[in-house]
């Protein structure tokens, strides 16, 4: 079986090594454990946003393979990464060392044996003081429950009908679920939309409480810029599915009215 590890990167050569090889230390150790019998072949992709500091070369170096991605946006990185992923499932983490990378083989056998279709990362259920500003926590709880708000007809398909981190950016996937989803977001709310394309689609979805770490290296998000982008962007996804599902509505009463005999 194969499975592809999807990191996008912009300037992190200060914690791209580290990152790999802890994810990469864990999948040998599993498969000489946990897959032993019948262990993954996992594919290492970096999609690096043109990085000045020589994220790319460590990320070779550590035997990734790197796709330059040149057109700005964490969601263009990640659609540019599934696209080229090779593996039957996809995993993805970021590349500043805060996710929990280490998790990925036990968390993909959880998926494939409780046959999930989207696993998502809970960063907020052990959350420490230093590794999220006061803003940022305040940004995702508000996000969290506009999303609860908005969309809570959709939750029904999630394990326990809830999404407690609709931020996270830590997801295990199967592959095949690209043909029936459609995220087009090219920026931070790629995260949310991705777990809402997920969601409408009735999919098998499950959270899991994970361990987020301190950033390496400076951030790069604006909470107030980014988290306002981010809940516009959930008001206007969510209109454009009520005018979706309205105009559903409308053409199966017309077909229903033609072929009712007169």
């Amino acid at each position: 079986m194969r499975a592809t590890l999807v990191v996008p990167t912009l300037n992190e050569a200060g914690s791209i090594g580290h990152v790999l090889r802890s994810f990469r230390s864990a999948a040998e150790d599993a498969n000489r454990g946990l897959w032993a019998s019948d262990p993954i072949d996992w594919e290492i992709l970096v999609v690096d946003g043109a990085s000045t500091d020589g994220t790319a070369d460590r990320a070779r170096a550590e035997g990734a393979r790197v796709i330059v991605e040149p057109r700005k946006g964490y969601g263009r990185a990640y659609q540019t990464g599934f696209a080229a992923a090779r593996g039957d499932y996809i995993a993805t983490a970021d590349g500043d060392a805060t996710y929990p990378v280490e998790t990925i083989p036990a968390l993909l056998h959880r998926l494939i044996d409780e046959r999930y279709d989207f696993l998502s990362g809970n960063r907020l259920a052990y959350l420490k003081r230093e590794a999220m500003t006061t803003e940022h926590r305040i940004g995702n709880r508000a996000l969290n429950l506009f999303l609860h708000i908005a969309y809570h007809h959709y939750l029904e398909s999630a394990e326990g009908g809830r999404l407690e981190d609709s931020q996270s950016g830590f997801w295990i996937f199967r592959r095949s679920i690209l043909e029936q989803i459609h995220p087009t977001d090219d920026g931070m709310a790629f995260s949310e939309e991705l777990k809402i394309e997920v969601l409408l689609k009735r999919l098998r979805f499950v959270e899991v409480p994970i361990h987020y770490g301190e950033r390496w290296g400076r951030p790069k998000l604006s909470s107030w810029r980014d988290g306002f982008g981010n809940m516009l962007f959930l008001y206007r996804k969510r209109i454009a599915i009520a005018y979706a599902e309205r105009g559903r509505r409308n053409t199966h009463a017309t077909e229903a009215g033609q072929t009712r005999p007169g």
